[in-house]
């Protein structure tokens, strides 16, 4: 196991599922159907509870919790209520969840191999990530 490797690896998670809690949180108030609305919160509830993991293994490496950058929250925020305002549809939600669940997932991809000397529990808190980001895309598709 290399340390810095697990750290890279947590931290990367942790503030991908802090966007992806954001984005949720962003996009709520304006689902349409009550479906949409409790497919939000169980993904939201999901990604909750893979942060509370993945901050339990930061502290107990005695890593500082860190928010995203300004700029991505910033930039995230924009484009979501820029969609939003144009067209307020669960189709326009389910358009930038999926945007963003295969960001995640090719940059969570992306890690896992750039940090691949991450210890086990990092990699499958990562893989873990990936297969709920991959779920929340095929479940959005049906809004598209």
């Amino acid at each position: 196991m290399n340390k810095e490797d697990t750290l890279k690896l947590l931290s990367e998670c942790d503030s991908g599922i802090k966007m992806g809690v954001s984005a949720i949180d962003e996009v709520m108030d304006n689902a349409q159907s009550d479906t949409m609305k409790q497919k939000l919160n169980e993904f939201k509830t999901e990604h909750e509870t893979l942060k509370g993991e993945t901050e339990t293994e930061l502290v107990k490496m005695g890593a500082d919790i860190k928010e995203p950058s300004v700029v991505a929250k910033s930039m995230s925020w924009i484009k979501t209520n820029m969609m939003i305002a144009m067209n307020e549809s669960d189709k326009t939600i389910a358009n930038i969840m999926t945007d963003g669940c295969n960001m995640g997932i090719k940059n969570l991809n992306k890690y896992l191999n750039q940090y691949n000397g991450a210890d086990q529990t990092s990699r499958d808190i990562a893989k873990r990530l990936i297969n709920l980001e991959e779920r929340m895309t095929q479940e959005m598709r049906q809004y598209l």
